[in-house]
């Protein structure tokens, strides 16, 4: 099951760094001014959502890797707060998560008592 787990997260590691080698080719290929200031606004706010996606993606890829090496010292599947397991359809779901439902539940509800 853990080999499962590890392709899978290395799958979806290797299909995002393939999405960001792409935003960086097409952001290199738009280089060109365009004249009217209403496209270069347009592209602009498109750049910046990209940018921002990439971001996130970039976090992600972290969590992957401490997914991966959660399974290599063999802590994966295993909730950090209780040390319950990580139901296999909560992994199936969040490859990356590090609590059991029930703990993730928890701290949302405790996050919306601080907001």
């Amino acid at each position: 099951m853990k080999e499962y787990f590890r392709q899978k997260l290395v799958n979806w590691k290797n299909d995002l760094l393939k999405e960001s080698s792409q935003t960086l080719n097409n952001l290199q290929n738009e280089n060109e001014a365009k004249p009217d200031i209403t496209d270069r606004a347009s592209e602009e706010i498109d750049r910046s959502f990209e940018l921002r996606t990439r971001d996130r993606e970039r976090k992600l890829i972290n969590k992957i890797d401490a997914a991966l090496l959660r399974i290599e010292d063999g802590s994966y599947g295993y909730c950090d707060e209780t040390g319950d397991p990580i139901s296999i359809k909560r992994l199936e779901a969040r490859p990356v998560a590090t609590l059991s439902l029930e703990a993730q539940e928890m701290h949302e509800k405790a996050e919306k008592r601080i907001n």
